[in-house]
């Protein structure tokens, strides 16, 4: 079965210190196995799809104006890939088997291509990492699994600034969508 890498939100806003919306710590030790994953998958030449959050600056309209403060905003560093992924992506984003696209909601799948760029390339497996594990991960997981793919997420590599969230996630990955956690 082909199986897609889907690296979520992994931007300097949502892991570096000073990111806008940061999980801090948790989400950077997540760079060296995000980077493994991706060796792996572009050893085994598999689909690498990275779903990065995009907003507007002062949008009145987004529903996230108000529940967050602003971050991954059109035109600034903090979309920017953290760490060593940033130059990593650089360095393999001309293959064909690589995707960068921007998403507005919580989840990759919603108002986005993502779903038929899997389906056209065969792909039934989807494997989850970045951040936040109880956010857009989650929110990633379910639509995945609403439209039949089959999930596994990494759990060394998903991570959050809410600890109890990120723990009730993982558990509910694979008692509520079967997917697998490892």
């Amino acid at each position: 079965m082909n199986k897609a890498l889907i690296v979520i939100d992994y931007t300097v806003d949502f892991v570096a210190q000073n990111g806008k919306l940061t999980c801090g710590e948790p989400g950077q030790k997540l760079e060296q196995p995000i980077e493994q994953l991706i060796e792996t998958f572009l050893n085994e030449e598999q689909y690498i799809v990275f779903a990065c959050d995009l907003h507007e600056e002062n949008d009145p309209y987004h529903p996230e104006t108000t529940l967050f403060p602003p971050h991954n905003i059109a035109g600034t560093s903090g979309r920017d890939l953290y760490g060593a992924i940033q130059p990593l992506y650089e360095s393999i984003q001309h293959l064909p088997n690589v995707y960068y696209m921007d998403k507005t909601r919580y989840s990759s799948f919603a108002g986005t291509n993502l779903a038929q760029k899997l389906r056209e390339r065969g792909i039934g497996e989807v494997h989850l990492v970045g951040v936040c594990t109880d956010i857009c991960v989650l929110h990633t997981a379910v639509d995945a699994y609403n439209l039949g793919f089959s999930i596994v997420v990494h759990e060394n590599a998903v991570a959050s600034f809410n600890d109890q969230g990120h723990a009730w996630t993982l558990t509910h990955f694979t008692n509520t969508l079967g997917a697998v956690v490892k």
